[in-house]
């Protein structure tokens, strides 16, 4: 071995196990050290399982040496957001109220991670309700992100966004209703793709009720990895099907080849915001990249993703208020209650008419883009059109409109149940940064494929962490 295990991608760490190179003990004994060494200055994971973990991964080298088959990710040492069910173990979603709420049983992601082997050694951070985009609570206390004190790990799955980025473990859990996954993709310089509605099922046992309507229509898990292949191996495993998701679809995870050079599309349209020059340009280097190894990609007019972004402010805020607004009013702390002003101080936000009115009107907002998408398979647009934020910039009203102008690809996309991809380019202003790429439903095997390519040419950022 040339370099301590943590540093492995999870499909290394598989061949390796297979090969029997080392052991699933050895393993994670690498990660737990490395947890030891940089959570508690990053305060990513805030539930520490390593003590079952290791037992797990005994069993695991059990497995191996009585010849059992290596499932898909045998031994791989996982973390889980704090805000799904994980049988015995708190959900608490970064509320003080839900500090001892048990989950009865394991979420179909979950679920679906320990069916093919692999071992939860921890939970990561959230904020309160999971709705910033930076990641801190008054229960489990700010993640901070390994590339400053200052800076933001991103929100709302910023500790798992924290951890993979320290190398904490290889594959992290995350979801994502406007960006939760993407933006700490981004702010840590990891990979993730939000895949598209009915791709990964999704329940937690321990709910008292269903979410809104629109709140399934958005709302997705997904893996967050520091390399693109460890993103692919992740998601296929969370796509397994469940029972319990009836929106869940039973559509294979690879879709047909296209004959002849795929097109992508490129998007450069600020929608009126002041895009960063350096954002402008890592959208360019992806676009050469991809032209370079085969794609035909065109800088072309698009459907604005302004009618998408606007109803997810003025049509999704209304319901996710009266879902939550209550509860942050009476348990939540007095910054998220200022934040959830702000949120409705930037929103023009419907009445219970315009709620069942824009409701109607999602399908005439996407079917253009479906269109759109027929003819480009795949769209390269800007994530966030500024470099990454400090970790308390969403606490002024002036900070948080900034955030969600500069960041209207993230949440249109969720609007309309589209699949979307983050890969880091590089720094901006000493800070990670990447671009998005956009996919048709179901086709988010292309979405990754375009993203290793991209992960080729420019590496894997976050090594840059302990490059000596």
């Amino acid at each position: 071995m040339t370099k301590p295990l943590w540093q492995y991608s999870a499909v290394d760490l598989h061949q390796g196990l297979t090969r029997r190179d080392f052991s699933a003990e050895q393993i994670m004994v690498s990660v737990i050290e490395r947890l030891k060494t940089e959570n508690p200055t990053l305060n990513a994971v805030v539930f520490d399982y390593s003590e079952q973990a290791l037992v797990a991964a005994q069993q695991v080298d059990d497995r191996i040496q009585r010849g059992q088959p290596l499932r898909k990710l045998e031994g791989i040492p996982v973390t889980i957001k704090v805000n799904v069910d994980y049988e015995g173990t708190p959900n608490t979603n970064g509320l003080p109220l839900l500090a001892n709420n048990l989950s009865p049983d394991n979420s179909p992601i979950v679920q679906n991670l320990l069916n093919e082997g692999a071992i939860i050694f921890g939970k990561t951070n959230t904020p309160e309700l999971s709705m910033r985009i930076t990641t801190d609570n008054p229960l489990h206390g700010r993640t901070q992100s390994p590339w400053g004190e200052k800076v933001s790990p991103g929100g709302s799955s910023g500790g798992a966004g924290a951890a993979c980025a320290a190398g904490i473990g290889p594959i992290h859990h995350g979801n994502d209703i406007a960006g939760s996954l993407r933006f700490p993709a981004s702010c840590c310089g990891c990979a993730t793709v939000k895949p598209g509605l009915g791709r990964v099922p999704a329940f937690n046992p321990s709910a008292t009720g269903e979410r809104g309507l629109l709140s399934q229509l958005m709302s997705v898990q997904g893996p967050i990895a520091r390399e693109v292949k460890d993103v692919r191996l992740a998601l296929e495993v969370m796509a397994q099907s469940d029972p319990r998701d009836p929106w869940w679809a039973p559509v294979p995870f690879y879709g047909s080849s296209t004959a002849g050079p795929i097109d992508v599309a490129v998007i450069k349209s600020s929608e009126g915001y002041p895009i960063h020059p350096e954002v402008l340009a890592a959208i360019d280097h992806a676009a050469g990249v991809l032209e370079n190894a085969g794609y035909r990609v065109q800088e072309v007019s698009a459907p604005s993703v302004m009618p998408a972004a606007s109803a997810w402010m003025n049509v999704a805020l209304f319901e996710i208020k009266a879902g939550l607004d209550a509860l942050a009013r009476q348990h939540g702390s007095t910054t998220l209650q200022n934040i959830f002003d702000y949120y409705y101080a930037m929103s023009e936000m419907v009445d219970a008419q315009g709620y069942m009115q824009g409701i109607a009107d999602r399908s005439g907002i996407i079917r253009p883009w479906n269109v759109f998408l027929d003819q480009y398979p795949l769209v390269l647009t800007p994530f966030l059109m500024r470099p990454t934020y400090d970790y308390d910039e969403d606490e002024t009203f002036a900070g948080a409109k900034d955030l969600f102008d500069a960041a209207v690809y993230s949440y249109g996309i969720n609007y309309m149940g589209l699949p979307a991809g983050n890969v880091p380019m590089g720094l901006i202003e000493g800070r990670p940064s990447g671009v998005q790429i956009v996919g048709q439903r179901f086709r988010e095997d292309m979405i990754l494929d375009a993203l290793e390519v991209i992960e080729d040419a420019v590496g894997v950022l976050s090594t840059s962490l302990w490059a000596g």
